[in-house]
């Protein structure tokens, strides 16, 4: 898979709390890994809002942040018109905490569900294959 990866994004990542920094990048990873696992021929690390971005040729675009204003979370976020979250809510239920329809949100003392983040991610990445899909292929 080829990363195209804007220089501006390692930076944001650098000027995170030591506390998040570690949780923010660990998010990345399983973006990356996510890709590659679906075999993507290419992946775009952006940033959109100042925030990490991911975008796939047939994906819908994912963001990661975390926020001063709500220090002990931080969040990956879809497009909030899509069923994205609303499917994520349906099929997972409480494994995560959601905001509205445009987040899945984690506290830094928590340790996140991986494979079923990794779940979520591969369909975001996907979503324009898999949107016509009752539960979006979950």
């Amino acid at each position: 898979m080829e990363l195209k990866t804007n220089p501006e994004v390692e930076p944001v990542f650098s000027r995170y709390p030591d506390s998040v920094r570690d949780k923010m990048l660990n998010l990345r990873r399983l973006v990356l890994e996510s890709a590659e696992e679906l075999n993507l021929p290419s992946l775009e690390e952006t940033l959109k809002w100042g925030e990490p971005s991911y975008l796939a040729k047939k994906g819908s675009t994912l963001r990661m942040d975390w926020k001063e204003k709500s220090p002990d979370q931080y969040a990956i976020y879809f497009k909030c018109t899509s069923k994205l979250v609303p499917t994520f809510r349906f099929i997972f239920d409480d494994s995560f905490d959601y905001e509205g329809n445009r987040a899945v949100v984690f506290r830094l003392d928590e340790e996140i569900p991986e494979a079923e983040l990794k779940q979520c991610i591969k369909v975001a990445l996907t979503y324009h294959q898999v949107k016509h899909l009752q539960t979006l292929g979950l």
